[in-house]
């Protein structure tokens, strides 16, 4: 039986919560919110299928021997991932100058302590939630790849061409693999039929006759990222 969102979703927060004491169990309370959840149900949740290595309302020190939270913060290996929700009224026009620039510094400090950073809009997850996906879909691909465990059963093209699925924009045709392999069409047309059969990727188009472009399904998704 598959898991519902809203049941990983309620284990996700209470596993934290369980973790977690004083200011930064109220944080996590208080600050993962509606704006916060909706990220989870319209993106993470849809590109990955499970909460694997990622934690809400991450407590980080500040530069100036405080603290500060990151909505989110995706830990693996030496991977550290900052991804940030804002809000139209929580930019400048809402803040001083002095709060302006210490928001900018704050984030620049994250970088060279060595953590990425990624930022959504509420209205690019509430109106665009695919290509929110896409963007975290691309940045995993380019700074993940495939997991040792993952490709054990998956050929070396086969890994190459997911590798390259993951950091495209647009879905993977035939023409892609011909030029990323440097094959003929119906040698590629062959391997993403049988990628396809395998379910390591997934019909991205609206046919079904005749399936023209492809996408890593979720399961190859969550073999990278578990």
């Amino acid at each position: 039986m598959k898991i519902t969102f809203e049941v990983a979703h309620n284990g996700f927060i209470a596993y934290h919560a369980s973790t977690r004491k004083g200011d930064s169990l109220r944080r996590l309370l208080e600050g993962h919110s509606h704006a916060e959840k909706l990220f989870l149900l319209q993106v993470w949740w849809p590109a990955f299928k499970h909460f694997n290595n990622l934690h809400p309302e991450y407590e980080v020190k500040d530069f100036r021997d405080g603290t500060r939270f990151l909505d989110f913060a995706f830990i693996k290996h030496t991977l550290k991932l900052a991804i940030e929700i804002d809000g139209f009224t929580t930019h400048a026009s809402q803040i001083s100058r002095s709060q302006f620039s210490d928001h900018l510094i704050r984030q620049n400090h994250l970088i060279i302590d060595g953590w990425k950073i990624l930022r959504f809009s509420y209205d690019d997850i509430k109106d665009r939630p695919r290509m929110c996906q896409q963007v975290l879909q691309q940045f995993m691909g380019r700074y993940l790849g495939m997991n040792d465990d993952s490709v054990k059963l998956i050929s070396y093209v086969e890994k190459e061409i997911l590798r390259y699925a993951m950091t495209r924009e647009n879905p993977l045709t035939t023409q892609d693999v011909c030029q990323l392999l440097a094959i003929e069409a119906q040698k590629a047309r062959h391997l993403l039929k049988v990628m396809h059969e395998k379910n390591m990727l997934e019909p991205a188009g609206k046919g079904t006759q005749r399936i023209r472009s492809f996408r890593p399904t979720a399961e190859i998704l969550q073999q990278m990222m578990g």
